[in-house]
């Protein structure tokens, strides 16, 4: 009679040991969390409201920072550059990713290398890849221009230096630079389409490209929808590649919403008119990934 009570208290005290000990592995990455990502935020969307800098206190302006914006000519040249940057820079990120995944899943000799090589430039430093563009884009000197020459243009395109190209040039770069990655996601999309389903797309007599529509392109709708969300998100919030390359010019040519919150807080020092424009580009986000995640279970449904 007595060894049942005992026996309880000690599965009660294992009990609390197993969550004391799962506890002491969640709590430094949860206030990590909280405190470098949690408070900010909330602190963020309070600022929003505000008028401040880092040398007073924060004033309460209410919706002063709102008419602020929807009245700003520089937000809105900025909107516009980053919606043209996406617009752009999703489709041809997309194909290129899935050109090379699908040249790179074949057996080829060498092929691992390749792999690296597809890959290598995004852990490259986006500053030494921007320095090495604008040479290549040099209107003077670029080896770009001189081609271009070569082959009987009189007048090739200023490139980082032209209002009409420096936004085409920064997406060529962000293209170049991303596709590698996203190739990897869509390999490992290819290597689970079972290789049954090909064998009888042959057997039924379809060609490469029947193969491709048929069964390629369904296998990977889970992979293509994740890419999709991810270069959305990267897009919208576009930043370093377009400081390095063109700081927003020439003008406010390349001018977009992260670089306008980044000079809006930091150079200008009104941190709390920033914070609004961060909410907006966050909506933005929020609204358009929502409209994916809509689109895709409706096309999963039908």
């Amino acid at each position: 009679m007595t060894s049942l009570p005992l026996a309880r208290r000690r599965r009660g005290r294992q009990v609390l040991r197993n969550t004391a000990i799962g506890w002491s592995f969640l709590l430094p990455n949860f206030a990590g969390f909280v405190v470098l990502t949690l408070v900010p935020v909330a602190l963020l969307f309070y600022y929003a409201f505000t008028s401040w800098n880092v040398f007073g206190g924060a004033e309460w302006t209410g919706l002063e920072n709102v008419r602020q914006m929807l009245h700003d000519a520089s937000f809105r040249t900025a909107l516009r550059n980053t919606l043209y940057y996406t617009v752009f820079h999703i489709p041809l990120t997309l194909v290129a990713a899935l050109a090379l995944a699908l040249l790179l899943n074949q057996r080829l000799r060498g092929v691992a290398f390749f792999r690296t090589v597809a890959f290598f430039p995004y852990i490259t430093s986006i500053v030494a890849l921007a320095q090495v563009w604008n040479m290549l884009f040099s209107p003077g000197y670029g080896p770009i221009n001189a081609f271009l020459r070569g082959v009987g243009v009189a007048n090739p395109p200023g490139w980082t230096t032209s209002a009409d190209w420096s936004m085409p040039s920064v997406i060529i770069v962000g293209t170049w630079r991303e596709m590698g990655y996203y190739m990897l996601l869509f390999l490992a999309g290819l290597q689970t389409i079972p290789a049954q389903l090909y064998e009888a797309a042959k057997v039924d007599g379809a060609n490469s490209w029947q193969r491709f529509r048929a069964v390629t392109l369904p296998g990977l709708r889970p992979t293509t929808f994740f890419v999709v969300v991810m270069l959305t998100i990267g897009s919208f919030k576009v930043f370093d590649v377009i400081l390095v390359m063109t700081n927003g010019g020439p003008g406010q040519s390349t001018l977009v919403l992260s670089q306008y919150i980044y000079q809006k807080g930091f150079v200008e020092n009104q941190f709390g008119y920033a914070s609004t424009i961060s909410i907006a580009l966050f909506l933005i986000c929020f609204v358009v990934t929502v409209v994916q995640f809509l689109i895709n279970r409706r096309g999963s449904d039908s």
